[in-house]
């Protein structure tokens, strides 16, 4: 049974600085929530560890935000989702936990060529959750699957706009330009934050979809579903963000380029 006040925060984890983006997201539709944030950036990215070490991490990035007194988990980090959701549904109880999946269905269904991309992290790609879910929906439509290399790591250094960095996204996004692809899904929390520089290298018409609305509407739905939703007003201390790595000039390139205000930044 989930006996939490309405006035208990929101928790939310990543591997980093990427659920930011779905923080943004959440915060414009329930404004009236204050939300604590953890960035484990010491152990960024996610993606290429193996699914003991990837479950291990969040069992523990959970348990941060359990102390903190939150009564929800997101789990924004779509490597985390596809490997480790299940274990910590089930481990967790009496906490209701959400989670983020490539948004593979609404590409499809909009797509006129029938060619859709999905950019990614090597954990998502390569997860059970994620095949399952892409053979719902590749019969008709041809899905184009690209691993995302070092995307991570120039958020997290604050390197989008390097030369180094764009030579190396311009070579690894080519397969979807040479395949007309119409849609391009971003199967990874940090990558709306490199969105200017992936569309650099996409063709005009392609349409970029992320998961970051969708998770917002499903936390209102799961707030709502178990008397969770705040109702009062929240005045200060709306954002706090701990993190136990990060760039401090990093961080804050991502929270002005977000538009986020209001927040305290904690070193943990």
């Amino acid at each position: 049974m989930i006996n939490k006040e309405t006035c208990s925060p929101l928790g939310i984890f990543d591997s980093g600085l990427g659920g930011l983006s779905i923080l943004s997201e959440i915060h414009k539709l329930l404004p009236n929530e204050r939300i604590v944030y953890y960035a484990d950036s010491a152990n960024a990215p996610y993606g290429e560890k193996k699914q003991s070490q990837i479950l291990d991490l969040c069992i523990i990035n959970t348990q941060f935000l359990l102390s903190k007194g939150c009564k929800i988990i997101v789990v924004a980090c779509n490597t985390a989702t596809t490997n480790a959701i299940h274990v910590l549904r089930a481990t967790f109880e009496n906490i209701p936990f959400i989670g983020i999946e490539p948004a593979i269905k609404p590409a499809v269904l909009d797509s006129k060529t029938g060619k859709i991309g999905v950019l990614a992290t090597k954990g998502t790609l390569t997860s059970q959750l994620f095949e399952k879910n892409s053979k719902k929906y590749n019969s008709n439509t041809t899905i184009i699957e690209v691993v995302g290399k070092g995307i991570v790591e120039a958020i997290e250094s604050n390197t989008l706009t390097s030369k180094a960095f764009l030579l190396g996204l311009e070579q690894q996004l080519r397969p979807f330009k040479d395949s007309e692809i119409d849609h391009l899904v971003l199967g990874c929390s940090h990558y709306p934050l490199a969105l200017d520089q992936i569309k650099l290298f996409l063709k005009s018409e392609v349409k970029v979809i992320d998961s970051g609305f969708a998770v917002a509407k499903q936390t209102d739905r799961i707030l709502v579903k178990f008397g969770l939703k705040s109702e009062k007003i929240v005045k200060e201390n709306t954002l706090q963000i701990y993190t136990n790595q990060t760039s401090n000039t990093a961080l804050k390139s991502v929270l002005n380029k977000l538009n986020l205000r209001d927040y305290k930044i904690i070193n943990s």
